[in-house]
């Protein structure tokens, strides 16, 4: 948010298309030898996912080469069986539009002899250019919160430079996101006056985030990218689970899904409800007026009719109400009563078809369906204010990709059109009597081309060459060409990866209408408005990932530069926002990863840290403004946090009992619109479970155990300044049945 605040009682209707988005599927290529380094012809190979009845068999050619082309993110295990051969097996984790190459030397033995080629196969990838952090179901049921319903600890307790203030994820220094399901975009430009989940995690298979250095058919919203891979039925067989928890604040979580799965066919399905007396971030210590309540539901069908077609299609639905929190201690907003609704449903339909090994074809058509509509308190003082907003998209992406033993070629096609259909409501609570109101629909459609070429130069060197050209169409028309460099080197012996990234981004404009009465309000007040025009920003970032038996230590370096640069502004204390861009922003600095293997067969341990800079210059080049001129130099974005650190673990104890923790430390956010920063602060979460049986697991979850209140942020959103959430224990209880 812009840190010197234009404060205005207006507000208006706003659209910016999604981004494009690359398939969900990766692929996995190898080669198999005996034991004179000879290849093996028939072999046969199983690629069975770690945690479904997921599989694809496989033969290999004269060459003793093998080639899966669509394989969806995951880990998986691959088996390499061959008569007078011992079994061999190689663990890999498929990341999307990635074509790993596992490398299998048989060894003579019997069958009952299995060779382990590799512990950890996946802990670096060669051949991949972004940072990618993936993470798995298991790894959500065991880390602190994480499967809550409105929670976003699956994203914050793992992927460097991520965090949430005044109520919203931030990545990086920036707020625009993408989100996917099976590799399909969720568009949706509203993200500034939205609060609620997009997706349940307990409906999360895997999930895959991405920051920085995208290839040129992944999307452009700059700061993350987050693939949520869901749950299939695959992992079922007339399975059923019942999830319930009872906590602090009244709190409450449910979830009933089941699934199950054919040769053929699989299909998931869940519905889920929430509520609780804690909801977003209170403005003071005391929580007051701060109650939640949502439902939702998921469903996904899958049908393979043959090896080579494969239909996924997925529907997720949500409805969220949160009651505004308010301060007691404030005499003018301790009695306010805002309340803010949301409602949204997305519904993704995606064909894969493989002509012949390496070559697929996937079609997605899309639909998205988002609603916010904030229903200020009409006694609110000065001035109480209403907005309702109801935004429809609807889209497709066509995407070819074709791997060869040198190239990983993909083109597409994207598009989508938007309608937002906004209304705003004034009510001047001063005496003067003044009342407004206006309704105002808003058109608008994206189209992109892509192309881009991994090269596998040696064994050693991946090139990546790419071009994304974009055209938007709305209020103002503009055009954007995005070229994207990337190169990998595999240091030989040591196995570390040298990685490099220089990009451009283009990201479309809201389409902003400031009409009519508000208009004239406007100027009423000294203020005028600028038409806004698409972020335009670039990126270079370089990394180094070492492995070090089975573990995995990756640090990134990052400077991003972005003209026209958005952000967004609330209207008084209300969750009401405007968009606008800053001349000029800079966001730059670097990361620390680590995550482990499996240690003692029991679990593991990682670690994410970040020093980031998040700055802005100029003045506001669009939206509402007054035309004062801006300070000179670089001033703090009021999101600016300079070191960010989450550790923690997950770990399986002897007699079914788990166990998992999460460390978290910040130096603070900006204070306010000065140079300096709040305090630091620090807490830990901590979850205990047990299974009794195969059935039934209990556990008992405390977030922020040691009750630490402190002022995370003062920027006036959501109720005004936002104190860090107080500690809340629950009790999980999860039951699994067959039906």
């Amino acid at each position: 948010m812009f840190c010197k605040r234009v404060c205005l009682a207006v507000c208006f209707a706003g659209l910016s298309c999604g981004a494009a988005w690359a398939t969900v599927f990766g692929s996995v290529k190898g080669i198999v030898h005996d034991p004179d380094h000879r290849p093996v012809l028939g072999a046969n190979v199983v690629l069975k996912s770690a945690s479904s009845d997921y599989s694809e068999t496989l033969a290999t050619g004269p060459d003793g080469a093998f080639q899966a082309a669509s394989v969806p993110v995951g880990a998986y295990m691959v088996t390499v069986t061959h008569e007078g051969f011992a079994p061999a097996v190689q663990e890999v984790v498929v990341v999307s539009t990635n074509s790993p190459v596992l490398h299998f030397q048989l060894a003579i033995g019997t069958t009952q002899q299995v060779v382990n080629v590799s512990e950890t196969a996946m802990a670096v990838n060669p051949e991949v250019m972004t940072p990618i952090t993936v993470v798995s179901r298991q790894e959500i049921q065991t880390t602190p919160g994480a499967n809550l319903s409105n929670s976003l600890n699956i994203i914050t307790d793992y992927v460097p430079g991520a965090w949430v203030t005044h109520d919203q994820l931030h990545v990086r220094g920036g707020h625009q996101v993408t989100w996917a399901i099976d590799g399909v975009p969720i568009p949706n430009t509203n993200i500034a006056s939205n609060v609620g989940p997009q997706i349940d995690p307990k409906d999360i298979d895997y999930l895959e985030a991405q920051r920085g250095g995208y290839s040129a058919d992944y999307g452009d919203r700059t700061y993350g990218v987050f693939n949520v891979v869901p749950r299939t039925g695959f992992e079922r067989n007339n399975e059923a689970e019942l999830y319930t928890t009872f906590g602090t604040f009244h709190q409450t979580n449910e979830q009933l899904n089941f699934g199950s799965h054919t040769e053929k066919f699989a299909y998931y399905a869940s519905v889920s409800g929430n509520r609780s007396d804690y909801g977003l971030e209170s403005p003071g210590p005391e929580v007051v007026h701060d109650r939640v309540w949502g439902l939702g539901g998921m469903g996904t069908l899958i049908y393979n009719p043959n090896a080579n077609n494969q239909f996924r299609f997925v529907t997720s639905v949500r409805t969220d109400d949160y009651q505004i929190p308010s301060d007691p201690s404030d005499a003018e907003t301790a009695e306010v009563r805002d309340v803010e609704r949301e409602r949204d449903a997305v519904a993704t339909l995606s064909w894969a078809h493989t002509f012949r090994p390496g070559y697929l074809l996937t079609v997605s058509p899309f639909y998205h369906y988002n609603r916010a509509n904030y229903d200020g308190d009409p006694n609110t003082a000065p001035i109480s204010t209403t907005q309702h907003r109801a935004s429809q998209y609807a889209g497709a992406q066509i995407a070819f990709s074709a791997v060869t033993s040198h190239h990983n070629v993909r083109v597409g096609l994207y598009g989508v059109g938007q309608h937002d259909d906004e209304s705003v409501k004034l009510i001047a609570n001063d005496g003067s009597g003044l009342t407004l109101a206006q309704a105002k629909p808003a058109a608008g459609q994206i189209e992109a081309i892509f192309l881009e070429d991994q090269y596998k130069a040696f064994s050693w060197l991946t090139l990546t060459a790419g071009l994304r050209l974009t055209h938007f169409a709305g209020d103002i028309s503009e055009n954007a060409a995005s070229p994207r460099l990337g190169g990998a080197i595999r240091i030989p012996h040591l196995n570390w990866v040298l990685r490099g990234f220089w990009g451009k981004y283009y990201q479309a404009p809201p389409l902003s209408t400031v009409s009519g009465p508000l208009l004239n309000f406007a100027i009423s007040q000294g203020l005028g408005f600028i038409p806004l025009r698409g972020e335009r920003d670039q990126e270079h970032q370089f990394g180094l990932t070492i492995p070090v038996r089975g573990w995995a230590i990756e640090v990134n370096d990052y400077h991003q530069r972005a003209a026209n640069y958005f952000d967004h502004n609330s209207i008084g204390d209300s969750n009401v926002f405007f968009p606008l861009t800053i001349s000029n922003a800079r966001l730059y600095g670097w990361e620390f990863a680590i995550r482990s293997p499996r240690l003692w067969h029991r679990g593991e341990v990682y670690v994410a840290y970040a020093y980031a800079h998040a700055q802005a210059s100029g003045a506001i080049s669009g939206g509402l403004t007054d035309f004062s001129p801006p300070d000179s130099g670089y001033f703090l974005l009021d999101h600016d946090q300079r070191h960010t650190l989450h550790g923690g673990f997950n770990f399986s104890l002897p007699h079914r009992i788990t166990a998992g923790g999460n460390l978290y430390y910040g130096s603070g956010f900006t204070d306010g619109e000065s140079s300096s920063h709040l305090q630091e602060h620090t807490t830990f979460d901590l979850t205990l479970g047990k299974s009794f049986g195969e059935r039934f697991t209990a556990s008992v979850t405390a977030l922020n155990l040691t009750n630490r209140r402190f002022l995370l942020d003062n920027s006036e959103t959501f109720g005004g300044t936002h104190y860090a959430e107080p500690r809340q224990i629950y009790l999980e209880l999860r039951y699994r049945f067959h039906y």
